[in-house]
């Protein structure tokens, strides 16, 4: 059971690759290998930066972006509901007569 060769031949396996175990420790702190994950990074980089700029965010001055993409989505907010309230009053204005015209002539007969 307790073999001189087995514990040697454990020994050099830790110290014989110091290359090997630095590159295995910088694959996992990365994920993967360096390159591979440097090439993901750069295309979602450029994926963020594409919908940063579609919202209209600035990374130079982020803190101001933010604050006018909160001010325009409260606009937009408040305009929709402009729209809706113009469509519902343009609706009422034959909506509502109709239905009570329909209520009136339906409306039970006393006798």
């Amino acid at each position: 059971m307790n073999d001189p060769r087995a514990s040697t031949t454990e020994s050099r396996g830790s110290s014989a690759h110091p290359r090997a175990q630095g590159s295995d420790s910088l694959t996992r702190f990365f994920g993967g290998s360096p390159l591979g994950v440097l090439g993901r990074l750069v295309l979602l980089s450029i994926l963020i930066g594409f919908v940063m700029h579609a919202f209209g965010l600035n990374p130079f001055n982020i803190i101001e972006s933010i604050r006018h993409l909160i001010e325009t989505i409260w606009n937009l907010g408040f305009d929709a509901l402009n729209w809706l309230w113009r469509y519902f009053l343009l609706g009422a204005v034959i909506v509502i007569p109709v239905w009570l015209i329909m209520r009136l002539v339906n409306a039970p007969r006393g006798k």
